[in-house]
């Protein structure tokens, strides 16, 4: 199975001036790209590799440019233009659960900000769902690690590729202003599925 970027479901500068053209445009059509490249050619050296030693050496590869893909995929769904509702956290499922577990959207932005900024190099800042608890939570991966432990229900990228070019070393400001493009509706779509998932 060969992988390819999907594309997005808005045009490059749909989402600014939070998010700038550019920055989407070499995000999506190099950094993606370069995941889904390397993840491809890593996933037929592994079909190819002959030895154990030779298919543990490709899964650091596989790892990394797999979590890429696959956090890229949901990032990019998880942003809508503001004036296409992005931004927008309608009264809901996910509205009820972010208020009971954090109090506010507005108290949920300042322990989602504070947690992802604080992340050494790169990584993700997420709201998860965790299966065990059943709520949800502020978590962070390094790198481009999937998030395994918990159904991602908002992730923000903070490597400074999705950033720099517009905000420069400032992971605070673009923080503060990605919110006014997170599209809480799929994220609510994401929350319910989870939900449902765990009461099988």
């Amino acid at each position: 199975m060969t992988h390819s970027i999907p594309p997005l479901p808005y045009s490059y500068n749909a989402l600014e001036p939070y998010i700038s053209e550019q920055i989407m445009t070499l995000h999506h059509t190099k950094h993606h790209q370069a995941y889904v490249n390397a993840l491809n050619a890593a996933e037929a050296n592994y079909v190819k590799a002959s030895t154990p030693k030779e298919r543990i050496a490709l899964q650091a590869a596989i790892r990394f440019n797999g979590g890429g893909h696959i956090n890229h995929s949901l990032f990019w769904t998880n942003l809508a233009p503001s004036k296409g509702g992005g931004g927008v956290l309608k009264e809901g499922p996910l509205k009820a659960a972010i208020d009971a577990t954090f109090g506010s959207l507005d108290a949920l932005k300042k322990e989602f900000n504070a947690t992802t900024a604080a992340i050494q190099g790169s990584g993700w800042g997420w709201l998860g769902y965790n299966p065990k608890s059943k709520t949800l939570e502020v978590v962070t991966t390094a790198n481009q690690d999937p998030l395994l432990s918990h159904v991602p229900i908002i992730g923000v990228d903070i490597w400074e590729h999705a950033f720099y070019l517009q905000y420069l070393n400032v992971k605070v400001d673009y923080l503060n202003a990605i919110w006014n493009v997170i599209n809480f509706e799929e994220g609510e779509k994401r929350y319910l599925e989870a939900v449902g998932a765990s009461k099988l």
